[in-house]
């Protein structure tokens, strides 16, 4: 029996930034980025981030939360995305997929507050 081994050969194409930042975080364009790659009940998981962008991120983040709560960005979400810092200069990419968890989650089960007919059912259950 012959075992054939293939070369994998490393994969040299590139893959555009979807956003650039000048001179501070834009939230309103990272919110669209995920919009728009939202279908389906399926959302991105991750935020790839290049070092300037990255380093934008932790000033728009100890600006709301102080320096010392942002000294790193490992193991850390923005708007529901896991940010992963790249060896990059420049660049920003949303990817990945993830379901939205909507109708599985326990909060989302809960009676509105004070809606009529579902207190009605609440009260027959007592």
């Amino acid at each position: 029996m012959k075992v054939e081994h293939h070369n994998m050969l490393p994969d040299t194409s590139s893959v555009a930034s979807e956003l650039t930042f000048e001179d501070s975080w834009d939230s309103t364009a990272v919110s669209g980025l995920i919009r728009s790659k939202c279908c389906f009940g399926e959302t991105p998981a991750f935020l790839f981030l290049g070092r300037k962008e990255a380093e934008l991120l932790r000033e728009h983040l100890a600006s709301a939360f102080g320096s010392e709560s942002v000294s790193t960005l490992h193991d850390s979400y923005f708007m529901g995305l896991e940010v992963v810092e790249l060896n990059s200069d420049s660049f920003v990419h949303v990817a990945g997929r993830k379901t939205s968890r909507l109708l599985q989650d326990p909060i989302a089960r809960r009676p509105a507050w004070r809606d009529r007919e579902t207190d009605a059912l609440w009260g027959f259950r007592l």
